[in-house]
């Protein structure tokens, strides 16, 4: 099974090469996209994500995940065409629905392929390894943007899409790890697995405190850091360095497992709600650029440790057969619950940037009950 967790790792990579992330924002405007436009995508975007989230689930329990994940990545590539040659409202929402459908078919498959593929050994620093090829893949196109690509939005549109291809090709050589009872799932078992979730409160507490730490970081590491580095009066010479930077620091969650097994659960649990909340205080307080930019940076190595940590445990709890349904129910809960977050933070940056930042820390802080 060794193969499958290197094979994962290689189309984490390859999908993490999107090479007009620098310029994401930008190259949608120069296309004519407003940034309202860009948020209404958005929103019905992941409106698109939470309906199609179970449904999914159930899809990929029945059909198999390898089946699941060659399919997806085949149609992750084709987004990505659709994105090359989007022009107006309509390509660029198209992309996105497409998108939706390939993030919640994925969702809790490729940790499933993972899981099951590691037999219970070292799960953490599997999913820590497949974080970070991402993250090295993205500093990689990160790279080439700034050196070779700079302002050619449409090469950087192609070579993402070929980078899409690549990973589309690697997924048909995985194997079958599914649960031989998963396919047989009936609405009996899906209403008990739906049950059973909803009855666990402390996953429910962990499943909240978990979307409340990923959006924090979501939020302010892609949207209000360069409102903050303008605040400090950072140049974009300077901002793009940070940007490389960041996605370098993204690479660390490959030393989650270590440094969980060392601390322990309680401690990590500290850890991870301790650092964010920190970080975001400093950002409401301060218009230094070095502090800004070393906030910015302690928020992201934080969420890069946690997500495999996160993984690791919610899969921990799943005892039935239908894995992907569970995970499902999971990320749909969470996606509910950052739904909320994200116009909160959005509503505040509007009308005090400080006032955001304090409201990451507040619920970051929160997250400490959540998780106890």
């Amino acid at each position: 099974m060794k193969r499958n967790l290197y094979i994962m790792y290689a189309i984490a990579f390859f999908q993490g090469m999107v090479f007009y992330a620098p310029a994401a924002t930008l190259y949608r405007l120069a296309q004519g996209i407003s940034v309202f436009q860009i948020t209404v995508i958005e929103s019905i975007s992941l409106a698109a994500l939470i309906v199609l989230e179970i449904p999914w689930g159930t899809v990929a329990d029945r059909i198999g995940y390898r089946t699941t994940m060659v399919f997806c990545s085949c149609l992750y590539f084709v987004s990505k065409l659709v994105f090359w040659k989007a022009s107006d409202f309509s390509g660029f929402l198209l992309e996105r629905l497409i998108l939706s459908v390939v993030l919640s078919g994925l969702s809790g498959v490729d940790s499933s392929i993972i899981y099951l593929s590691c037999k219970g050994k070292n799960s953490q620093h599997a999913f820590g390894m497949y974080n970070g090829m991402g993250m090295a893949g993205l500093v990689t196109a990160a790279v080439l943007y700034a050196l070779v690509i700079q302002d050619n939005y449409p090469l950087a549109g192609f070579l993402t899409a070929i980078s899409y291809g690549a990973a589309a090709l690697l997924s048909f050589g995985i194997t079958e790890v599914k649960h031989p009872n998963a396919g047989k799932l009936n609405r009996t078992d899906f209403i008990q697995t739906v049950g059973e979730t909803l009855k666990d409160s402390r996953l429910l507490l962990s499943l909240i405190a978990a979307a409340f730490l990923s959006e924090t970081h979501q939020t302010i590491t892609v949207f209000l850091n360069q409102l903050q580095y303008e605040r400090c009066g950072l140049r974009s010479s300077t901002i793009g360095l940070v940007y490389i930077i960041a996605a370098t620091a993204g690479m660390s969650g490959t030393l989650s497992s270590g440094v969980t097994g060392r601390m322990g659960i309680n401690r990590s649990f500290l850890l991870f709600c301790g650092l964010p909340a920190v970080s975001c205080l400093v950002l409401a307080l301060t218009q230094n650029g070095f502090f800004s930019v070393l906030a910015v940076l302690t928020l992201r190595v934080s969420d890069t440790l946690f997500q495999p940590f996160q993984t690791e445990l919610q899969n921990r709890r799943i005892k039935t057969a239908h894995r992907a349904t569970a995970l499902s129910i999971n990320s749909m809960i969470m996606n509910c619950v950052a739904v909320g977050t994200n116009l909160v933070f959005g509503a505040l940056s509007d009308r005090w940037l400080p006032s955001a930042f304090f409201f990451g820390g507040g619920i970051s802080i929160l997250c400490l009950c959540f998780f106890s």
